[in-house]
């Protein structure tokens, strides 16, 4: 069994003659915060959906929070926690009726669903607002609700899908608070987004092109490989080579 929260091997997705996801190779650590970089179509959002169980890999393997995906997939889903931009909440219910929805469907007691959605709601600053309808809040605490209730049934991983997408930016440095405290308490935390600015806060990054890993490492370091002065400038010299940045 893997020691590693993420572990996969030449993970690999095709559709037909087209291949998706070619042969990536990453581990994530217990507690690592880890930046999935990529453009749009780099292939980033079909691998994780065969980290998350919802795709099957054409060849290659991985384990998440130390089962297969493979053959796996249900007690990979059980132990996750995913937060999409696209859809976290329910916007016509309430925000306490959505922690306890998905409180019921992540199978976490009523009696913890209860002591949990206090501790939810204060840590975010939501106290006043639980019987208030999601889509009444602001979007920043939307997000961060969301978070919040990805981490309800308190799973070895987190996978976050552009999380801070068309949020402010004092919202942005609030939730990567919530993303380092929640990495400090060990649990790992796998974060697509196309903030480059964001990426630096990751523990390590690896930066998708056309389906395979160019790029990984330690931001610093990654930076320091290609010479350049930000992360904006590796990820314009491995997506558009002919840009002499």
């Amino acid at each position: 069994m893997s020691t590693y929260a993420i572990d996969a091997h030449e993970l690999t997705r095709r559709f037909g003659q087209f291949t998706a996801v070619d042969a990536i190779t990453f581990h994530v650590e217990q507690g690592e915060v880890f930046g999935f970089l990529g453009a749009n179509g780099a292939g980033k959002t079909t691998a994780m959906r065969m980290l998350i169980g919802l795709l099957v890999p054409t060849s290659g393997s991985a384990t998440v929070a130390g089962y297969d995906i493979s053959t796996q997939a249900e007690q990979v889903r059980r132990r996750i926690g995913y937060m999409s931009q696209r859809f976290s909440l329910y916007e016509d219910l309430t925000v306490q009726e959505n922690i306890t929805l998905y409180g019921g469907i992540y199978g976490v007691s009523d009696r913890d669903i209860t002591t949990r959605t206090g501790g939810i709601l204060a840590r975010i600053g939501l106290e006043h607002a639980g019987n208030e309808l999601v889509r009444e809040i602001p979007l920043g605490w939307k997000q961060q609700l969301a978070f919040c209730v990805a981490l309800l049934h308190r799973p070895g991983v987190v996978f976050l899908d552009e999380p801070t997408g068309g949020v402010d930016p004092i919202t942005r440095r609030r939730f990567w608070e919530l993303i380092y405290e929640t990495a400090a308490q060990g649990t790992s935390v796998l974060v697509t987004t196309h903030y480059l600015d964001e990426a630096e806060y990751c523990n390590r990054i690896s930066i998708m092109v056309d389906g395979a890993i160019a790029a990984m490492g330690v931001p610093s370091a990654v930076r320091n490989q290609f010479g350049a002065a930000t992360l904006d400038d590796v990820f314009l010299r491995l997506t558009r080579p002919g840009a002499g940045v």
